[in-house]
């Protein structure tokens, strides 16, 4: 594969990971109009990589407290019940994940199915249009809403379903603070990240895409993540997620045009 292919993954990644927009489901169109007909894993667990850095740099003070959360363990303070949370919420994920895995991949492969669920992913974020600010109050996620909020990242593995999109907007529903939905959403990704690129390495794909365009689409996908990822939580904080459904409509209809 050219560097140019894996860079241009890597800023499709670095975009669509955090923006509600199904990074799954962008990499699956770009990769069939580029002529992959598999989908490279590992060049996928590469990209991944490169946003879960983007992620770590973000939220690093956050992850910074958790981390002295962990001795003496204090579920009563801020830090250590976001860790809390963070372990909740990933269990029905890791769950989903497993039992799920290879029904999902074969998903990979099929670009009306991601078509039609970026509409639903459209549906998703317009939701958040009608949600009022005085319902998002709560400072803290709740066992429930942790269990919930994880239950919705699982569901996610579905490509063309926003990971981001379905925790935001399920954490607004459970009346999470808008601030606090969007923190808690990136920090439950990662250990899902961790688990996917986990299960998905596999040292036979280097041969296939070359070690050096992998390094240039982490390195493009962490840079670009980075700055989505900000641009992404401003946005939050404003209430306008609703912004992006138009997008992930448009996005869905034209990946329904080209696939027939």
């Amino acid at each position: 594969m050219e560097i140019n292919d894996t860079i241009f993954l890597g800023i499709v990644q670095g975009l669509t990971e955090f923006l509600p927009i199904s990074s799954s489901g962008h990499l699956v169109i770009f990769q069939n109009l580029l002529g992959l007909t598999e989908p490279e894993l590992l060049l996928d667990c590469s990209l991944h990589l490169g946003t879960l850095l983007a992620i770590c740099v973000y939220f690093r003070s956050d992850l910074k407290k958790m981390t002295q959360a962990l001795w003496p363990f204090d579920p009563s303070s801020t830090h250590g019940s976001l860790l809390l949370a963070v372990v909740v919420g990933t269990i029905p994920t890791g769950f989903i994940g497993l039992a799920f895995r290879n029904p999902v991949e074969r998903l990979f492969q099929s670009v009306p199915i991601v078509a039609i669920m970026l509409l639903v992913t459209g549906i998703i974020v317009a939701a958040t249009r009608f949600i009022p600010k005085r319902y998002t109050h709560f400072k803290r996620v709740g066992i429930l809403a942790a269990l919930i909020i994880g239950l919705a990242q699982g569901l996610a593995i579905i490509p063309g379903i926003s990971r981001s999109g379905a925790t935001i907007v399920c954490g607004l529903l459970c009346g999470l603070d808008r601030e606090l939905a969007g923190r808690f959403s990136f920090l439950l990704s990662i250990p899902a990240i961790v688990g996917a690129v986990g299960l998905q390495l596999g040292i036979e794909s280097v041969s296939r895409v070359g070690i050096v365009p992998l390094i240039f689409g982490f390195g493009a996908s962490a840079v670009v993540g980075f700055l989505a990822l900000k641009f992404l939580m401003g946005m939050i904080k404003k209430g306008r997620l609703h912004y992006f459904a138009p997008y992930c409509w448009a996005a869905g209809l034209l990946a329904l045009f080209i696939s027939f």
